[in-house]
């Protein structure tokens, strides 16, 4: 039997290099991003309803926590694909959240407004890019994550 791993080993494996085309270290921390805070802010303005300027508000707040978790993802990945990291978070942590939602209405046997949920994922989509961007930027001008420290 092997000796359980110590602290030290354990923050080796997790700053080491990933071996494959995808730094699970980078994608946690990005979806952990975007679902802390922007799920919030869409309970939120669920449960506010239909205010106008107000929803507005709230959609740009949402989306701005996906533009900070997709650069996140795309700053702390160590596998040179910044893009790449960005989208899958993005919009993985979109799709996995919203289908929570879609079982939620279906559920409870409400409409569940599928024309909105694609817009919504295309502007999202769209958010990851400017993250991935922002991330990329980041990492070009030699801003180190403190995990790689």
């Amino acid at each position: 039997m092997s000796e359980p791993a110590n602290d030290e080993d354990r923050l080796r494996r997790l700053v080491s290099a990933p071996t494959g085309n995808w730094d699970p270290v980078a994608l946690r921390a990005g979806a952990l991003i975007c679902i802390t805070f922007a799920v919030p802010f869409r309970l939120l303005a669920a449960a506010l309803g239909d205010q106008g300027a107000l929803d507005i508000v709230f959609f740009l707040v949402f989306l701005a926590c996906f533009v900070v978790g997709a650069g996140t993802a795309s700053w702390v990945q160590r596998c040179g694909t910044p893009m790449s990291h960005a989208l899958v978070t993005a919009a993985g942590t979109f799709i996995a959240v919203e289908a929570v939602f879609v079982a939620v209405r279906l559920v409870r046997g409400t409409e569940v407004p599928w024309l909105a949920i694609m817009f919504t994922l295309t502007i999202v989509v769209m958010a990851g890019l400017v993250g991935g961007f922002l991330g990329n930027r980041l990492h070009a001008r030699g801003a180190v994550p403190s995990i790689w420290r």
